[in-house]
């Protein structure tokens, strides 16, 4: 097999911060409506597995925001979709995850920072200089100058009013060779509400347009715009290796997709589609059945729980995929979708919802993380996406807990070595908790659409 090389110019910028919460959503947001009201065209992207801030990106460009996760995908597949999907675009802006250096365990892997290296990338970051006058300069020097090559060039004041941008302006350049690229106000009208998982997703906000509009309006007027996107000019050129995706055949693969499950990356969805799969999206909520003709099924993680009584009274749709699984519909669920398949869910006040019932189980809400984090997974019996002893890397995000996590799979965390078991999978089924980016091991796609192209030709 021939690796074929690739070489492009793609300007970018990353959008960091000292931490979480610190705004970078916010300014992310307001650059891709600013950009894009001055007529250039963007792509966005979120450092780390995040599913929820890609979904604002996307409301704001009108195109899918797309994951550069290191630990799942490796820093080829990082330049390779940074690279494929940015080739036409004027420029493209990444937003960081958490605090600058914040990674693996007690390093910097996985951290934004790294993602910058391996990228090219020149950073903003995002500075709240609150309550502070030139100490915020030792802020932004220690965040410099922590790593070598820390890539950060300039800064963003965030929550400040126009008064005072100029007296800190003047403080930072003139106590740091770094460029100040700019403000945000504070704008109370404006605010993202958040909830366990983090932000409430984009299309739970009525006013979400209304709030992008006023964002960009304030960009437009007190962000250095033609500053940072000279900035981007800046960029070295990206070299990365094509994966090779071999179309496997052609089939139907049905997608959950509404207000309960909408957690997928868009590349594990590309990967599908060029491996040959038609992706018919369904609302476990609103419809009464399957799509026709499907091969497979893919349900994603989401807040099955916030809607768990629509859920459990959709009696034709639960009966179906009961019926349509145990049959042998080749059948990926995580996390949400997991659940949903599970015999029932029990909520804080112990009322209990039937489910799917494809397995024995029942989940319910915590009030913690349950295995949080970045995980390598290893199968222990061959089954629908591999082989045994076949690996993936993966990660855990959820506050409930189930009574049958599975045993299909043995999990281990990269930074300390403890290991759990978990995932119901076998010929025709992988369910549980864990999220997968199939790009991370593309032959765990190839062999899913082979057994929906499989499924579909034995039940003519």
């Amino acid at each position: 097999m021939v690796q074929i090389k690739t070489k492009c110019n793609i300007p970018r910028i990353m959008i960091a911060a000292s931490g979480s919460n610190s705004g970078k959503t916010t300014i992310t947001t307001s650059l891709l409506k600013a950009f894009s009201e001055r007529g250039k065209k963007v792509a966005a992207y979120k450092s780390g597995p995040d599913y929820i801030d890609p979904m604002f990106h996307r409301e704001v460009i009108k195109i899918p925001s797309r994951n550069l996760d290191q630990f799942m995908l490796g820093d080829n597949n990082c330049k390779y979709i940074l690279g494929k999907n940015s080739k036409e675009m004027d420029i493209s802006v990444i937003e960081g995850v958490m605090g600058y250096y914040d990674g693996i365990g007690t390093g910097t892997s996985g951290s934004s920072y790294e993602l910058a290296k391996v990228l090219n990338c020149p950073v903003v970051l995002v500075v709240n200089c609150y309550g502070m006058s030139a100490s915020v300069c030792a802020i932004i020097q220690g965040f410099r100058d922590f790593r070598e090559n820390s890539n950060i060039k300039g800064v963003i004041l965030n929550n400040i009013s126009h008064g005072m941008y100029d007296y800190y302006k003047k403080i930072i350049e003139t106590n740091l060779n770094v460029k100040v690229y700019g403000y945000m106000p504070h704008m109370e009208n404006c605010e993202l509400e958040s909830r366990h998982l983090g932000l409430v997703t984009a299309q739970e906000i009525g006013n979400l347009e209304s709030i992008v509009k006023e964002l960009g309006e304030a960009a437009l007027q007190t962000i250095d715009l033609k500053g940072i996107y000279e900035l981007s000019l800046t960029a070295d050129s990206l070299e990365y290796d094509e994966p090779h995706i071999v179309k496997a055949g052609k089939t139907k693969i049905a997608v959950a997709q509404d207000k309960a499950f909408c957690f997928y990356y868009r590349d594990s969805l590309d990967l599908l589609e060029q491996m040959g799969a038609e992706l018919i999206e369904f609302s476990p909520l609103n419809d009464k059945k399957l799509p026709d003709d499907v091969g497979g099924l893919y349900l994603g993680g989401g807040y099955p729980e916030l809607y768990m009584k629509q859920l459990s009274e959709n009696k034709s749709m639960l009966k179906e995929l009961k019926e349509k699984i145990n049959s042998g519909l080749p059948t990926y669920a995580e996390c949400g979708g997991y659940m949903y398949l599970l015999k029932s869910f029990k909520d804080e006040n112990n009322k209990e919802y039937n489910l799917v019932g494809i397995a024995d189980g029942q989940s319910y809400m915590t009030k913690s993380f349950k295995h949080f984090g970045y995980i390598k997974l290893t199968a222990e019996n061959d089954n629908l996406m591999c082989k045994r002893y076949e690996s993936i890397n993966g990660h855990e995000f959820h506050y409930s807990d189930s009574t049958n996590l599975g045993n299909s799979f043995k999990a281990t965390k990269p930074e300390s070595k403890t290991q759990w078991d978990c995932i119901i999978a076998d010929d025709t089924k992988f369910l549980g908790y864990p999220h997968l980016h199939l790009l991370s091991n593309i032959n765990f796609a190839a062999n899913f659409i082979k057994k929906c192209i499989e499924y579909k030709e034995n039940s003519i």
